[in-house]
């Protein structure tokens, strides 16, 4: 019943018209601040979304669903009796064995390092290497040229046979400094096609080719392999399943986990951006505050009069915080709605894009709307008005309502 009480005196108090109409327009910039903070929350943390999701979009192309790795070293045996255990995991649609390292890889007077991904016929089955071919195509036998590493090497699927050269130092035995050339691996591969994930890691470092022609570049057995490519969806279960299939001495990486040190720095970053922003909610909380030590200095009269009717201070407090929270919560609305539809603006005609005449991955800004920014940033706003608001009113309204006495 107070509360109710509280609560209609408070609703009265902010939209009746005040004696000083300074009050009225301090009371109107909060309510302003805490709703452009707010939709700048929501619109923030949407293009972080956005960015992460076109980022992921485009390691997809190129990335596995799972990735097993060993623990420790650079390879572990895993034969086609093994791979094929694999395949019959509950969640696995394919597997493709992979065998990768560095290699220094010359095509004319051109020579430039290179990390040369050695898969077998399955890998178009775990990726979708199709998807981001520019030239040519990918042919088992051949290899596929990242867009950037082409260009250095000066070399295109249009030409011709056009073949490059790979060298890799043996893995075992000693160099022979009389003759330095026998320490080295010699292949030749002609180029197929070539591939663009437009990122520079990727497109400016990495060849496909054949994996029976990098198991002999690098010397490693039939049975060996760098990595297992998966795709499918495992559960946790079936991720220590796998592990535990391989020897244990395997992990097995989700897409997160393959790029682990970037999505976290993301993360990061958001997370930065949301503390930032919130530093603009905390400044129109001290406006809220202001206008309300503005109001209860205008109902002191008032507060007399409610204190002789037999209103305790701790109704009087919530009436004037209740108000406060009015402010707030009314702001905080205004500016969910309002970022919301402009990132569902964004997302659907793409308003703020990036210019003309460049060459960009995407023509506007990415964003994603995830419902549980929405209600953190509504949360979020309201703790901090409720805090902020609490202590000031409480002294303010305590030193109006025992000063009758004096």
């Amino acid at each position: 019943m107070r509360t109710s009480v509280a609560f209609t005196v408070a609703r009265r108090y902010l939209f009746a018209k005040k004696s000083q109409n300074v009050i009225n327009i301090i009371s109107a910039i909060s309510a302003a601040g805490v709703m452009v903070a707010t939709a700048a929350l929501v619109i923030v943390l949407s293009v972080f979304n956005g960015l992460n999701g076109l980022v992921q979009g485009l390691f997809g192309s190129f990335d596995p669903d799972y990735l097993i790795v060993p623990k420790e070293g650079k390879s572990f045996v895993a034969d086609s009796v093994m791979i094929d255990r694999l395949r019959g995991v509950e969640g696995v649609r394919a597997v493709s064995a992979e065998v990768m390292d560095n290699a220094l890889v010359r095509y004319g007077k051109r020579q430039v390092p290179a990390t040369v991904l050695g898969v077998d016929g399955e890998y178009g089955e775990v990726t979708d290497i199709d998807s981001i071919i520019i030239e040519g195509t990918f042919r088992a036998g051949q290899c596929c040229i990242g867009a950037i590493l082409a260009d250095q090497l000066g070399v295109s699927s249009n030409v011709f046979v056009p073949t490059v050269t790979f060298y890799a130092p043996k893995r075992v035995g000693k160099v022979n400094m009389a003759n330095p050339e026998k320490s080295f691996v010699e292949h030749v591969l002609r180029v197929s096609g070539t591939f663009m994930v437009q990122q520079s890691d990727y497109d400016g470092k990495y060849i496909l080719a054949d994996i029976g022609m990098a198991r002999d570049l690098f010397c490693y057995t039939d049975s060996d392999v760098t990595s297992i490519a998966v795709r499918g969806r495992l559960s946790e279960d079936g991720q220590k399943e796998v592990e535990a299939m391989l020897g244990g001495g395997v992990r097995v990486l989700d897409k997160w986990h393959q790029h682990e040190s970037f999505f976290r720095m993301m993360q990061v970053e958001k997370l930065m951006s949301f503390l930032i922003l919130l530093f603009i909610v905390i400044i129109a909380a001290f406006n809220i505050i202001g206008s309300l030590s503005m109001l209860i200095f205008e109902k002191k009269e008032s507060i007399g009069v409610l204190r002789s009717m037999g209103a305790e201070r701790g109704l009087v407090t919530r009436i004037f915080l209740y108000e406060g929270w009015l402010v707030s919560v009314g702001g905080a609305l205004l500016g969910l709605v309002l970022g919301v539809l402009m990132v569902l603006a964004q997302e659907k005609w793409g308003i703020v894009g990036f210019g003309s005449g460049e060459d960009y991955i995407v023509s506007s800004y990415p964003v994603e709307l995830m419902w549980s920014d929405v209600v953190l940033t509504f949360v979020s706003v309201i703790v901090l008005a409720v805090v902020a608001a609490y202590y000031p009113v409480r002294v303010i309204v305590r030193k109006y309502y025992e000063g009758r006495d004096s």
